[in-house]
Order: C-alpha cells, then sequence, then structure tokens
C-alpha cells in the first residue's frame, strides 16, 4: 500500500474497535520529519473500557499488551505491531484521563512518572502535548494551547528536581570518584532543567530525542565527554551552572 493508503486503513480499522472514539497519528509522520523507515504511532482515544482483545482479534501480528501492562499512568499499555511489513505502534488514550490532565495543567498542577527509556521520566501533560501535535485521523479530539498556568508552575518543580540531584551528586559521588553515578546524575538533571526551559516558553514535549537541543542545553555533552575521577565536583558544578543559566533565561 501507498503511505496514505495504509495511513487510511489502519486509521479505520482502529477506529471500528468497540469503544474508540478517535484515532490520531503521531511522533515523526505528524510532524513531517519522518524518514522512509520511521515508525507509525497511532493512538487510540476510548471511553470507559477498552478491550486489547479486540485489537488481538484484528490479526495483525506483533504484541498487544492489557491495560496497564507498561506501569499504568499516562503510558498505560499499548501495541507494537507489523502491518503491510511496516513498524506500528499504537498506545492507549483514556479520555477520561485525558481530560482529568487537562483540567489540573490548566490549574497548574501535574504528574512526574517514571517511563522507560525516558532520563527524566515523563510530565503527565505529555497527553496534551499530544493532542496539540499529533493530527487527528478519526473522531474529534481537543487542540490544547499551553495553559498559562503550567507556564508559571513547572519550570520551578522541574529545576527543583534537577537542582536537588545535582546537589547529591556533588555531595555523594563526586568526592568519592563515582564517575558513572556522576555521569548519570548530571545526564538526568539536563533533561530535567530543559523540561524547565520548554515549559517555561510554553512549548510542548512528548519524548526526549531533541529536549537538550531545543532547550540550549546540548552543551552538557562537553562536560559528560571531560569526566575524570579527579574532577568531578567541578563537573557537577559546570553543569549546575550551564543548567540555571538556561532555566534562569527561559523564566
Amino acid at each position: 500500500m501507498e503511505e496514505a493508503e495504509f495511513e487510511t486503513h489502519v486509521a479505520d480499522r482502529l477506529a471500528a474497535l468497540p469503544g474508540v472514539r478517535a484515532v490520531s497519528l503521531g511522533g515523526s509522520r505528524a510532524q513531517g520529519t519522518h524518514r522512509a523507515d520511521s515508525d507509525w504511532d497511532f493512538a487510540i482515544y476510548y471511553r470507559g473500557r477498552f478491550e486489547p482483545q479486540h485489537l488481538r482479534d484484528v490479526g495483525w501480528p506483533g504484541e498487544v499488551s492489557e491495560l496497564g501492562a507498561w506501569g499504568g499512568g499516562v503510558f498505560n499499555g499499548g501495541a507494537w505491531l507489523r502491518i503491510d511489513d511496516r513498524p506500528v505502534d499504537v498506545h492507549y488514550r483514556d479520555l477520561d484521563v485525558v481530560e482529568h490532565v487537562l483540567a489540573e495543567a490548566r490549574a497548574g498542577r501535574f504528574e512526574w512518572q517514571p517511563l522507560m527509556f525516558h532520563l527524566a521520566g515523563i510530565p503527565s501533560y505529555l497527553l496534551l502535548a499530544e493532542l496539540a501535535i499529533n493530527r487527528v485521523l478519526r473522531g474529534d479530539l481537543p487542540r490544547p494551547e499551553y495553559p498559562r498556568a503550567l507556564r508559571d508552575a513547572a519550570p520551578e518543580v522541574w529545576w527543583q528536581q534537577a537542582s536537588l540531584g545535582l546537589a547529591y551528586a556533588r555531595a555523594n559521588h563526586a568526592p568519592r570518584g563515582r564517575l558513572a553515578e556522576t555521569a548519570g546524575a548530571i545526564a538526568q538533571a539536563a533533561c530535567q532543567s530543559a523540561h524547565a526551559v520548554l515549559a517555561a516558553r510554553g512549548e510542548w514535549v512528548t519524548n526526549e530525542k531533541r529536549l537538550l537541543a531545543r532547550a540550549g542545553l546540548r552543551d552538557v555533552d562537553q562536560v559528560i565527554a571531560g569526566l575524570a575521577p579527579d574532577c568531578l565536583v567541578a563537573a557537577v558544578d559546570e553543569a549546575q551552572a550551564r543548567c540555571e543559566a538556561a532555566v534562569s533565561a527561559a523564566r
């Protein structure tokens, strides 16, 4: 199938699943930055109860998880499939949860959740970022603006996480020459700081792939590249200075 035909085929089949109210396309394909071999990232938005078995029954090869199998929270499950010899991800999105997260964000509140492949974890408002960026293929979904209250509150939350992590590394890991632990703390704090920067700007984030570059923190690479057991305290201080400067400039 051609790409347009493939997109229509998958969207129609997903939209027909019981309980599904809308289907969207996300990732690089929604933003027009994809390569020929890029994954297809679909999200199904359901109301009430969704039964993953209905997705299995379609017969596409791959793995279909139960609800909550990906840790619950924002990423409450999905599927890795192969359709027409193309790699396809499907994410489950509960509309009741989406609406709750939107109301909380408009009040300046959000939750931080750990998630595999994300150094900083993810904010619950990632669900809103998807709504703002992804392309709706079937049904109707809100397209929220970045809430003013969230722009005011989120940077401080992220910066507190980053600064506390760096302080711990400086006091406990760096003086003892623990290079791996120090490097990890710097990398995590840089990503948390980048979230603070983009939140202050009111820019949505859906993953960490370009997070540091977008926040102007790609030069933290230089700090990590220069790490050595005898200069870890100075490296943490330099990372702290770079991150703090970026966050302060964005506010």
